[in-house]
């Protein structure tokens, strides 16, 4: 990796940090102003009041014990970066108590804003096999 595919997986290993932390603060912080969040089974969220706003209401449901693998980081221009991810875990259903396993596919765009990689874009879905 170069110089700036390391820091994009520095900022990587930062959201996943605050991910299980249940931070949504950090991770709003993490966005580009204009950052978008595409998670499965909900509209995109644009910006980063709605980023946090999506990453607050999340944590108050579930609670996130999950690590990234890398499969691919590249540098498509000077201020981007993609990364094409998986993750796995557990997600705790708050209201139960309940772990159930987590499996997923992500891609994820950062740019570099004032000097600061930032995630730009930010989509997954699940690998796992389809319930019910």
């Amino acid at each position: 990796m170069n110089a700036d595919e390391q820091s994009a997986a520095a900022l990587l290993k930062a959201y996943g940090d605050a991910a299980n932390a249940a931070d949504a603060h950090a991770i709003a912080a993490l966005y580009a102003p204009d950052g978008v969040l595409m998670a499965q089974n909900m509209a995109p969220c644009v910006g980063n009041e709605a980023v946090y706003q999506a990453y607050a209401g999340m944590f108050q449901a579930i609670a996130l014990d999950i690590a990234f693998s890398i499969a691919e980081m590249r540098q498509i221009a000077p201020d981007w970066v993609l990364a094409r991810t998986t993750s796995t875990g557990t997600i705790k259903l708050l209201a139960t108590g309940a772990d159930i396993p987590e499996a997923n596919q992500e891609l994820f765009f950062f740019q570099k804003i004032d000097a600061a990689w930032k995630i730009a874009r930010y989509c997954f879905n699940t690998t796992l096999p389809a319930q019910g």
